[in-house]
């Protein structure tokens, strides 16, 4: 095991223990212990598939992108409960098909995350292997309304890539498959 992936392992367990005493509301020894047992456990006996991490962050980006999914989210409530409160029928719903350009799971996983938190929105599928997901959105009584789903999946789709993904650094990671391979199997 290397060095970064042994401080990654201790990272988690604190992490688990950190939040198995906030479970419990009392730091305490008894606490913390039986949270080290707990997180170790969990850690052996029901461990995670690794996660291939094939850029790197930049937090310039990083920031706007947290600044952008901010503007989203308040914009999308503010629009969900306009939509709740207005008088009329309620509004025309459906689901789009989106074709991303994102390269790694992880980021892809990250988009569909983003996407499901915005008020009015809900990936309902995604084919990994052509990078199409279908998203049902609450709101497409006009074409401007689709043009503006549209628009903001592909600014953080943009924002996501200039995060973790740009061309100049990224590469596979050297245990990631090819998820068109004929016979996948579970990374390992």
């Amino acid at each position: 095991m290397t060095r970064r992936a042994s401080l990654l392992r201790v990272l988690v367990l604190a992490w688990m223990v950190l939040v198995w005493v906030l479970l419990w509301g009392t730091f305490s020894v008894a606490n913390v212990l039986s949270g080290l047992v707990v997180a170790s456990a969990i850690m052996f006996l029901l461990p995670l598939p690794r996660v291939p991490v094939e850029g790197r962050v930049h937090l310039f980006s990083l920031v706007k992108l947290a600044l952008v999914i901010f503007g989203d989210t308040i914009r999308s409530t503010a629009s969900v409960a306009w939509l709740s409160i207005r008088p009329g029928p309620g509004p025309l719903t459906g689901v789009l098909r989106c074709r991303l350009i994102i390269k790694s799971d992880l980021v892809l996983t990250l988009w569909t995350d983003i996407m499901n938190n915005i008020p009015g929105t809900m990936v309902l599928e995604i084919d990994r292997v052509r990078r199409i997901v279908y998203v049902h959105v609450l709101d497409l009584s006009s074409d401007r309304a689709v043009a503006e789903f549209y628009r903001s999946a592909r600014r953080i789709e943009r924002l996501l890539i200039s995060t973790f993904e740009r061309n100049s650094e990224w590469q596979p990671s050297p245990w990631y498959r090819d998820p068109t391979a004929a016979n996948r199997e579970d990374i390992a």
